[in-house]
């Protein structure tokens, strides 16, 4: 073996710290038990089994001795199970395919999960088509025509730029969504597309900054701990795309569970506060400033 005649100090290996097997570097290890040596440089791994296979793969396209395009195949449909979000470019990058061939397995296989958004080789996720988002901008203009195309953007969950084009589509008396992409997917949108209502009021800053004031909850640890948690959502708010970016791809489905569960508590919380704004003033037409932003029907 070659690796065990060269003088050069080898690579660390790659170990699963969890169940010690190696990842990366069966042959250098090898390599240093012939060379008669009782310790080797290793990196440990931290993550989930489907994790750890797509790493496994990753560094033998790299360095490790050629996989059969069987083999490649094989390990581009086991990550499409495990990964689905991982963009066809990503895979194949991974397993040493074509971006048509994982393309065609993602398609032709009913086992691996369909999603609407694809996580890229720089990490961040991108949406396979802005249609559904179209559609919430063009219901939240004709809702709220004063609202800024800042705020209609942050609600709809789209970008700025998209909001802007929406607008200008519409304006022209186009529909907002571009033919392309319409296509299949029922491109005209109702009126009545937001089932529930999403008044913009001030922005969420100035809002806090308004409630941070009030003597009524600065005073009360309830109030207090009230403060500390609008203070921590408004404030991570402004991070949150590099934030989703960066989340590992083992823990996605963990914090989307949290994420779901999290907004159903200030949904709830939001619901409950507009009840005892109806029971304590009855006769008074809520003002949209006044009241709780809430989440577009999908």
């Amino acid at each position: 073996m070659r690796l065990a005649e060269t003088e050069q100090p080898l690579p660390p290996i790659i170990v699963d710290r969890h169940t010690m097997r190696v990842i990366d570097g069966v042959h250098r290890l090898m390599a240093a038990s012939l060379r008669g040596q009782e310790t080797i440089d290793v990196e440990f791994f931290d993550g989930s089994p489907e994790d750890a296979f797509l790493l496994a793969v990753q560094s033998n396209v790299k360095h490790g001795l050629p996989l059969s395009q069987a083999d490649r195949r094989a390990a581009a449909l086991r990550i499409l199970m495990t990964h689905p979000r991982m963009s066809d470019r990503a895979i194949a990058e991974s397993t040493g395919l074509g971006t048509k061939a994982v393309a065609e397995l993602r398609r032709s296989n009913d086992a691996v999960p369909q999603l609407n958004a694809r996580i890229g080789k720089d990490g961040k996720v991108r949406p396979l088509s802005s249609r559904e988002g179209r559609l919430r901008v063009a219901a939240l203009l004709a809702e709220h025509p004063e609202a800024s195309l800042r705020h209609i953007a942050r609600v709809a969950g789209v970008s700025a730029a998209t909001a802007m084009d929406v607008r200008k589509r519409l304006e022209r008396g186009e529909e907002p969504v571009p033919p392309q992409q319409a296509a299949g997917g029922g491109g005209r949108w109702p009126k009545q597309a937001a089932q529930e209502t999403v008044w913009p009021g001030p922005p969420p800053g100035l809002a806090l900054q308004k409630l941070l004031r009030d003597p009524s909850l600065r005073h009360n640890e309830k109030g207090r701990q009230l403060l500390r948690l609008l203070q921590e959502n408004v404030s991570g708010a402004s991070h949150m795309h590099d934030v989703v970016a960066a989340v590992p791809s083992h823990c996605l489905s963990l914090i989307m569970q949290v994420a779901w569960q999290n907004s159903e508590m200030w949904r709830e919380v939001a619901l409950e506060l507009e009840k005892r704004s109806k029971v304590t003033d009855p006769f008074t037409k809520q003002k949209a400033g006044d009241a709780p932003e809430r989440r577009l029907a999908q």
